[in-house]
């Protein structure tokens, strides 16, 4: 981040043009000014000074000054690699959408104010200070860009401690006055035993603390407090994603930008001690070698830098140790990410599961099944025939009933990483039966705090009383994010559910999850969250104020719309409900969650014409939501039309086959059609899905004698 002026500002503002679904801005310079024309917040074009620039390359993004503190981040960058590579030239960041001054991702929203989204990792001692009643920002820092005590910390021991000369002992920890010791204090190195190909550690690293300080910046996580200082372990300060469906694949693959530290940590590179200072300088940012000579550091190269290891010609990219083992993805258009996770790539898996592999990623006209016939070929047909966690994720993540023993084994596996365990642990609780829940308690003490901080959130399906005999106890525990989800899941449990003596904890809980929602404060996700909880726990008036919040900060933001809407049904202020959804329709006409709701208000206000069509759009716009589906089937039906209900039905079920909801209806709505026949393979599927369920099996035996 730097002021923009002729030596920092690498775009073209030569009175050149730029056209986006129609709409075409402006870049000039005037008076030593760099401005754009372009569209505003209203719809209309004006005209704005660049305040700074942000990045160099492959891109380089403009900050614009709003009124309140805030800088917002142009959608329109500059593509700062050489003409020969395709850069020297402006570009929308989301090319292929049409980014209207209405839509959430429009450069003049919240979503793209750089005061939340980019200055904690781009500044240094990044003081927000955003001030919830005025909404506005006193945004300060120590430096403009990562300097030295943005990963080191406070520096004015060091510089005192070098002003005596740097003498190593005389600060009062024994050390040179850093906040933060990002060096191995036990002095371990990389070394070869004799006839080894790989190298080993001398030493088990005694604390993970580097990786840990550069985390913060380099993955996808949400802050859960403003008092984070460098060197802190990571889950005292964020909540880390874990392998969700939306950022990765189910095999750990990198999906959408998640900056490294997820992928990393799935590695056995992580495991056996690797950490960021092994191939990056952390100074000047860059790897120590481009080449395989990185890789060589710790893999003997007459091993692995071979054709017999690779099967390509040498100096070729296929060649290259990170094209196979860190395949990169291009986000931001242009900015190329590599996966961190090292791993070995299974095209085997990929004909399975549908990742990517990094063998069709060059060999781009190939198969993932041409790719594992190949490597089979190479190495042998059972060369990797070992189960990978990727296939009991993925499992997980489509509901297939016989995964649930599979997800509750890999989430209590301590020999896999724990970004891997806790996600079979959140996934597990969408099964919400007796072994999850079981498995859920048991991991609430476990060695390693994102399994312990998963179990929390997970425990959030458990009836109330096991969720506060789980979740209670890790309120004390020593990880705030653990901590946080703890308190998350306590507060919703009624006060009746609970010993008298310990009712204040809940209380106290709820207070300690509202502020560490607070310390996004300017998000209205965080607002929607508070105001989801006090909602639960009958807090109408503060749940209100929680979510007026939320639309206050982002008036485009549906999901405070339709949740304020469903507080006035349950204040019995339904009408109100129905404005609400009715202006969430009009911010975002194709949301199929609005379309769902106001259906539902329509049965209630008796307009059943309506409501079948709000219900249509619904399930028509969000087709593999198995719920949405079968409420539509279902009013299908009970509109008369049970022919075009089980069509619905079928079509959902087809994309959801393990939906119980679904396969009970075509049950039902077979058998009152006579159709036994077509009736009999769907309890069968129920009966399978649910073999411990006494319903599924009468019912599937009392349509077996009607067929005799």
């Amino acid at each position: 981040m730097q002021p923009a002026n002729d030596v920092t500002v690498l775009g073209d503002f030569s009175g050149v043009s730029f056209t986006y679904f129609g709409r075409t801005s402006s870049f000039y310079k005037e008076n030593e000014k760099f401005l754009v024309q372009t569209e505003g917040r209203d719809g209309a074009p004006h005209e704005y000074e660049i305040a700074y620039t942000f990045g160099v390359s492959p891109l380089q993004q403009y900050l614009i000054e709003f009124p309140g503190g805030r800088l917002q981040a142009l959608g329109i960058a500059w593509d700062s690699r050489p003409p020969e590579q395709g850069g020297q030239r402006w570009f929308h960041l989301y090319p292929d959408q049409n980014i209207a001054h209405g839509n959430p991702l429009h450069w003049t929203r919240p979503g793209q104010t750089w005061n939340y989204q980019c200055a904690y990792c781009h500044s240094t001692n990044l003081q927000k200070n955003y001030d919830l009643e005025s909404n506005t920002y006193t945004t300060t820092w120590s430096e403009i860009d990562v300097s030295c005590e943005a990963c080191h910390g406070p520096g004015s021991v060091h510089v005192e401690w070098a002003r005596r000369g740097a003498p190593d002992d005389e600060t009062e920890e024994g050390n040179n006055g850093l906040l933060a010791q990002l060096r191995d204090p036990t002095g371990g190195m990389w070394v070869f035993d004799e006839e080894a190909t790989t190298a080993r550690r001398t030493t088990s690293r005694p604390t993970r603390q580097q990786i840990e300080t550069c985390a913060p910046c380099h993955s996808r996580r949400e802050e859960i407090t403003r008092h984070h200082l460098p060197g802190d372990p990571l889950l005292n300060g964020f909540r880390p994603a874990l392998l969700d469906e939306r950022l990765y694949h189910p095999d750990g693959q990198i999906l959408d930008e998640v900056y490294v530290y997820g992928s990393f940590i799935q590695s056995t590179m992580y495991a056996h001690g690797v950490t960021c200072s092994d191939c990056h300088d952390p100074h000047s940012l860059r790897v120590y070698d481009s080449s395989n000579v990185l890789c060589a550091r710790c893999h003997v190269p007459t091993t692995y830098d071979t054709p017999d290891h690779h099967f390509h010609q040498r100096e070729s990219s296929g060649s290259r140790c990170v094209e196979c083992h860190m395949p990169a993805t291009d986000y931001m258009i242009v900015d190329p990410r590599r996966d961190h996770s090292l791993r070995v790539p299974r095209p085997d898996l990929s004909a399975a599961l549908g990742t990517p592999n990094a063998c069709t990623q060059c060999h781009t006209e190939r198969s993932a099944e041409w790719a594992a016939r190949n490597v089979a070929r190479w190495h042998g047909a059972d060369r990797r025939s070992e189960p990978h966690f990727g296939e009991t994720i993925e499992r997980g993540r489509r509901r297939v009933p016989t995964a649930e023993a599979a997800l509750a084994s890999l989430a209590r596996d301590s020999t896999k990483a724990g970004i891997v365990r806790a996600s079979a642990l959140a996934l597990l609780g969408g099964y919400a039966n007796n072994m999850a829940f079981q498995a859920i308690a048991d991991l609430a003490t476990d060695a390693d705090p994102l399994v312990r901080m998963s179990s929390a959130r997970a425990s959030e399906t458990m009836e109330p009383s096991e969720r506060y005999g789980v979740a209670y106890p890790m309120l004390n525990d020593s990880t705030l994010a653990v901590r946080t989800e703890a308190a998350r899941a306590v507060a919703s449990v009624p006060p009746t559910v609970m010993p008298g003596r310990q009712r204040n904890a809940i209380d106290s809980a709820l207070a300690g999850y509202i502020w560490s929602q607070l310390a996004n404060a300017d998000r209205p996700e965080a607002h929607m969250n508070i105001g989801t909880l006090l909602f639960a726990r009958g807090g109408f008036d503060d749940a209100e104020a929680a979510f007026r919040n939320a639309i206050r900060l982002d008036s485009v933001f549906v999901p405070a719309y339709v949740n304020l809407a469903d507080l006035r049904r349950q204040q019995g202020r339904d009408a109100e409900g129905d404005a609400l959804l009715r202006t969430a329709l009009k911010i975002a006409p194709d949301n199929a969650t609005v379309h769902h709701a106001l259906a539902l208000y329509l049965v209630r206000a008796q307009q059943p014409s309506d409501a079948l069509d709000a219900l249509r759009r619904a399930a028509e716009l969000s087709p593999d939501n198995a719920r949405f589906a079968y409420v539509y089937g279902i009013a299908l039906n009970s509109a008369g039309r049970p022919n075009e209900a089980l069509t619905v039905l079928e079509q959902a079920s087809a994309r959801q086959p393990y939906d119980v909801d679904l396969l009970t209806a075509l049950v039902m709505l077979n058998r009152d059609q006579g159709n036994i026949a077509a009736a009999i393979p769907y309890a069968n599927r129920l009966v399978e899905i649910l073999p411990d369920d006494q319903q599924a099996r009468t019912l599937l035996e009392a349509l077996r004698a009607v067929q005799r």
